[in-house]
């Protein structure tokens, strides 16, 4: 079912993202917390896809796994990386022929050891691009967009890349899922932006539970979020006083509670970066249910 067609009935829902292991012997551990979390009964569940496509075969057939074997809505991450016609329409060919429905539309990162993102096809310069390429052939497809709350590190100013989700979303997208930020005040401001401008599809909030310190300042350095300086230093004191599992309650916690607070003040539900970690995200998830 198209993830569209979901959040016109949807109320306070969780979705979730997975990241497949490069490594297929990691694959069955990797399962193992796809069907601990089918118990949080997700709305759907996003599977990333590699730099130059360099895990999109992975991604296949791990979203053809996860409909099949596990009865949850999954959305494959397309990318500009590595582009071609063929390469896209391959994809959403073989998406289609196994009744996955949903994508989400990214320009993507630039491959490891570039600074810059160069793109491979002058078709594929940015995510509108993509949209509209699969809005016109494949029209059935369900298409998402990414949204970046505190902006896009390489947008020149805040309103342009709030205008740059418009064009998105204008092309043919039905929703867009912003990236992680610790401020909700970030995602209310963005909001209320971006209804300003005159979107009025949904905007997901998506929420990154810290259980790696380094990790989580590597992520948000990427897209552009900020840690509050009163969260580094309770991760940084919790990590110094107890170690890994002192530094994952209090991140666990923090996330638990940024869930609850939007779900509370009216947003349409909560997208988890899971990364890969069942026990964190059945903590969130009862705690804010």
């Amino acid at each position: 079912m198209k993830i569209n067609d979901l959040l016109d009935n949807a109320k306070k829902f969780v979705s979730l993202e997975f990241f497949p292991p490069k490594d297929k012997s990691a694959w069955p551990d990797f399962f193992n917390v796809v069907a601990s979390l089918k118990a949080v009964n997700p709305l759907f569940v996003s599977v990333t896809y590699g730099a130059g496509g360099s895990t999109h075969f992975n991604t296949l057939e791990i979203v053809t796994r996860i409909k099949k074997e596990y009865g949850l809505e999954p959305m494959a991450h397309l990318t500009c990386v590595g582009a071609s016609d063929e390469k896209i329409t391959g994809f959403l060919s073989s998406l289609r022929d196994e009744g996955i429905e949903n994508v989400l539309a990214l320009r993507g990162d630039p491959p490891k050891g570039d600074t810059t993102f160069k793109p491979d096809n002058e078709r594929f310069r940015h995510a509108d691009d993509l949209v509209r390429f699969i809005r016109a052939g494949f029209p059935s497809m369900g298409v998402g967009v990414a949204a970046y709350p505190e902006t896009h590190p390489e947008a020149v100013s805040p309103e342009a890349d709030l205008g740059y989700l418009k064009q998105k979303l204008d092309a043919g997208s039905g929703f867009a899922i912003t990236q992680l930020f610790f401020d909700n005040s970030a995602y209310w401001s963005f909001a209320k932006r971006a209804k300003a401008m005159g979107i009025e599809k949904p905007i997901i909030p998506g929420v990154l539970p810290v259980v790696n310190l380094a990790g989580a300042k590597r992520i948000a350095g990427m897209c552009g979020a900020k840690i509050p300086p009163a969260l580094l230093v309770d991760l940084e004191e919790a990590e110094k006083r107890g170690g890994q599992p002192a530094l994952e309650e209090v991140g666990i916690s923090y996330a638990a509670n940024q869930a609850k607070e939007l779900l509370r003040d009216g947003a349409p539900g909560v997208h988890l970066y899971t990364l890969n970690r069942g026990d964190a995200c059945l903590k969130i998830v009862k705690d804010i249910v």
